[in-house]
């Protein structure tokens, strides 16, 4: 005889329906995966989420039967974009891993949701814990059918989604990259489209859950190119010889106020012509790069250059800085026909450098700090004046314009105290 045990505590009767709809799951969960305690549930509560959860076995073959990693975080509105991080082949935790299944190890810590209403075949989806699920399946396939442990969730709504995927995916170091596009997914929808409009993303794209070379754009990223680009419209053209200028790295890993304060007080943000054109002639941009590097047959660092987080921002702040430049703003967004090389050059950028700068400095746009972006913002400003590309003779002008221009900056600040 089935007994379901729930937590004891005072329950109204809008929470007795959702109970109801609860043990309506548990015993379909039952009937169909036969764990070895269906003969007594204890169904457990997480009190910070209030969701509620089981922890069983199940045998190998019930468990890859009827699960998938295939798992959206939010079924209902972005069916098509994934919370789970990839599966990464070659670390040494996961080769283990499928080791240790091949020699009948039982697993443990796997968590799941119990969920029929999208992808029937699969009700049990997999949230944490796919690398070890892949283990069994590849170990189920030469007979080795073992029990092994479950925490099942019935019922998560998207933010306990969003909770369950971020205390479960700790085995395996989770990339920042990825944190931020179960984030910006719980948000909803209107960064990824705005990039796939632009052409930053292709159509039905998701960003890339960790920055490496061949990647796509991350949250990170795109979130950098907006913000920056606002920051630079506040500067007026004409006083930007008088500004530190600061494009503005977006954080990665958790919560970012600054791109939370920007998207919400800005309802129209999506629709603003001026980033809108920014972010196409961007995606151009990158696209010229990657595409003379990669059939010169050159290095993937310099074809992925328009993704280094410096460039992203410095270019996207002088976008903003020439908002209502229109001679200027066009030479800054044609970059990409006026180079007699690689739009960025590559070259010409791993060359520049300043006398200040330490011995394993390997090039301008090869980091992400404010000197980078400034002195990047300064190159790409300079580069707007006549719109004859980046040189090697340009990119030393830039660096030591910004340098000349904090020096001046500071020089004035002295003066001000004086009086």
């Amino acid at each position: 005889m089935l007994n379901i045990l729930f937590p004891n505590k005072t329950i109204n009767d809008t929470k007795e329906k959702e109970i109801e709809k609860i043990r309506e799951g548990i015993v379909s969960f039952d009937e169909l995966l036969s764990p070895l305690e269906k003969d007594n549930i204890n169904i457990l509560i997480d009190k910070k989420t209030g969701a509620y959860y089981y922890e069983c076995h199940i045998l190998a073959r019930k468990l890859v039967d009827n699960s998938t990693i295939d798992v959206p975080l939010d079924p209902e509105i972005q069916p098509d974009y994934r919370a789970n991080r990839d599966i990464y082949e070659d670390h040494s935790a996961y080769i283990q891993m499928k080791e240790d299944a091949l020699k009948g190890r039982g697993f443990s810590n796997i968590v799941a949701e119990y969920n029929s209403e999208y992808d029937k075949e699969h009700p049990l989806k997999i949230i944490g814990g796919q690398h070890r699920f892949i283990a069994i399946k590849e170990a189920l396939d030469k007979g080795i059918n073992e029990y092994h442990g479950i925490k099942v969730y019935f019922r998560l709504n998207t933010e306990q989604r969003l909770d369950v995927q971020l205390i479960s995916n700790t085995n395996i170091a989770v990339a920042g990259d990825l944190l931020d596009r179960m984030y910006e997914t719980v948000k909803g929808p209107e960064l990824r489209n705005w990039c796939q409009r632009v052409g930053l993303l292709e159509e039905g794209q998701d960003f890339a859950d960790k920055k490496q070379r061949g990647s796509q754009i991350t949250v990170r990223g795109a979130r950098s190119f907006i913000v920056s680009y606002f920051e630079g419209r506040k500067i007026d053209t004409n006083i930007y010889e008088k500004v530190k200028p600061e494009p503005l790295l977006a954080k990665t890993g958790g919560m970012d106020e600054q791109w939370d304060t920007l998207r919400n007080s800005n309802p129209k943000l999506w629709e603003d012509n001026g980033l809108l054109e920014a972010g196409k002639a961007y995606a151009t941009l990158y696209d010229a790069q990657y595409d003379y590097i990669t059939n010169k047959k050159g290095s993937q660092e310099y074809a992925d250059k328009a993704l280094n987080h410096a460039i992203i921002t410095s270019w996207a702040y002088i976008a903003g800085v020439l908002y209502n430049n229109k001679l200027r703003l066009k030479r800054h967004f044609e970059l990409y026909k006026n180079s007699k090389t690689d739009p960025l050059n590559a070259v010409a950028l791993a060359g520049g450098r300043h006398k200040t700068d330490p011995q394993n400095y390997r090039g301008l746009g090869t980091r992400t700090d404010m000197k980078e972006r400034g002195r990047l913002a300064e190159l790409f400003f300079a580069q707007a004046e006549k719109g004859d590309g980046i040189s090697s003779p340009l990119v030393d002008f830039a660096i030591k314009k910004y340098h000349a221009k904090l020096a001046t900056l500071e020089v004035a600040d002295a003066e001000s105290k004086l009086s």
